[in-house]
């Protein structure tokens, strides 16, 4: 008999070390694939070679632009996602006016950090508002993440960024989706704040909000057992 597939999407920089503990734990009863968007420049291509190397039909999780990649994936092919997972991430494109330029400023500025000075540079000033603030001292959870970015390149940095710069509008795909859905959030995310949130489970029909508690942005990592068990409980009973 075959076993149910589960696709995980990591966000911004993030490979499978994001999603370790959480494979660990589903691994038993799922088959896991996490994708790797390689030099994909838009969440709509993102999407498309996900959905073109995944089965038929499968769970999808998404963190942060991985999220975001959900979201197309589901505009794109809705049959074939049996439940879907939204961890800490947004559906809302890049405002206009002046905040949409601050924002592409700020995270152009990264880029020019990462390479003049190089990934592991830029990412020891990245990290500190992806955690929670209590959490700054913990040098092992830091180096996992510095050394996650270290493994991507300028090159990518730069398609994830125009990426989510020109992110589109979801909120038809949310109050389209008809499948199993749960909306996870880390109460101290301080990048895609609970707020967002409970908005986009309220467009959901029928979506579970979790929140974990003493946790930012990186959850799966800062909160991977309590994450894990939120995932496998969900999927059990999806």
């Amino acid at each position: 008999m075959s076993r149910s597939c589960v696709v995980f999407l990591p966000g911004l920089l993030c490979d499978r070390a994001v999603w370790e503990a959480q494979i660990a734990t589903l691994s038993h009863r799922y088959d896991c694939i996490v994708t790797d968007y390689g030099v994909a420049d838009s969440l709509s291509a993102m999407a498309r070679s996900t959905l073109e190397s995944a089965p038929s039909r499968f769970a999808l999780i998404g963190h942060s632009m991985g999220g975001r990649v959900a979201l197309e994936m589901m505009r794109e092919a809705p049959q074939r996602i049996t439940a879907l997972a939204l961890l800490d991430t947004g559906y809302q494109p890049r405002p206009e006016g002046e905040p949409g330029e601050a924002e592409a400023r700020k995270r152009y500025r990264l880029l020019d950090i990462a390479s003049s000075r190089g990934m592991r540079v830029m990412g020891r000033e990245w990290v500190q508002g992806m955690i929670h603030p209590g959490r700054s001292h913990e040098a092992a959870l830091i180096e996992s993440i510095l050394a996650m970015i270290e493994r991507k390149t300028p090159a990518i940095f730069a398609a994830q960024i125009r990426a989510l710069l020109n992110r589109p509008p979801a909120e038809d795909v949310l109050r389209a989706i008809r499948c199993p859905t749960v909306v996870l959030c880390g109460r101290q995310d301080g990048w895609s704040p609970l707020s967002r949130h409970e908005q986009m489970a309220s467009m959901i029909a029928g979506a579970t909000l979790a929140v974990i508690e003493d946790s930012g942005h990186m959850v799966t990592l800062e909160r991977p057992e309590t994450v894990s068990a939120q995932l496998e409980g969900w999927l059990a009973q999806s």
